[in-house]
């Protein structure tokens, strides 16, 4: 009998065992596809950026409210999720300057496009990316958050310096230019961060 109970102990525990290596499989496999989103999200959001978004008021106008909406719900994750001081200053940041940029934005488009709603919520490819920012595990975070502002930063500065020159929505050029140097600087100071990853 007490043979019996070590087996059934012992089945239990490679049962458990298994359980856990299925769930780590699961978790491992949840991840890939949240980056092979993330990375076609990126390469979508970059040919958006120069072609809509930078030959078009709307397409623009638009990118950049969208685009400003996922910036703020990010910092907002990363503030909560991260363990680190630095992406947390950065998030800290990013909140306060896209706060800034949407709020100029709100100002100048009803003159400078007054047929353009400005979004108020994420579109479906944004709201992934916030989607996979929340289920990336305490110790992804730091690298999905990083490698997710860097690709949306980039998008964003395709999206600036193509529609900076032009001449339909002077006022929107303007802020175009005026965007892009702190744009530059999160893109940068996340690329930093995530080349310290390893």
């Amino acid at each position: 009998m007490k043979y019996i109970a070590i087996a059934s102990v012992a089945s239990l525990a490679l049962l458990a065992a298994c359980s856990q290596g299925g769930d780590s499989a699961k978790q491992n496999a949840a991840e890939a596809v949240n980056a092979t989103q993330d990375a076609t999200s990126g390469v979508v959001g970059q040919t958006s950026a120069a072609t809509v978004g930078a030959n078009t008021v709307g397409g623009f106008v638009t990118g950049l409210a969208t685009g400003n909406l996922y910036e703020l719900e990010a910092a907002k994750v990363a503030a909560a999720k991260s363990t680190s001081a630095d992406v947390k200053a950065l998030a800290a940041m990013i909140t306060k300057d896209h706060t800034a940029a949407g709020q100029k934005l709100a100002e100048v488009a009803p003159t400078a496009a007054p047929d353009v709603t400005i979004p108020t919520a994420l579109d479906a490819r944004r709201q992934g990316l916030i989607d996979n920012l929340n289920a990336a595990t305490p110790g992804d975070f730091n690298k999905v958050y990083l490698d997710q502002q860097i690709a949306a930063h980039n998008e964003t500065l395709t999206l600036l310096n193509g529609f900076e020159g032009n001449t339909d929505a002077p006022a929107l050029s303007a802020l175009a230019r005026e965007l892009t140097p702190t744009v530059t600087a999160h893109r940068d100071r996340a690329q930093t961060l995530r080349d310290a990853i390893r």
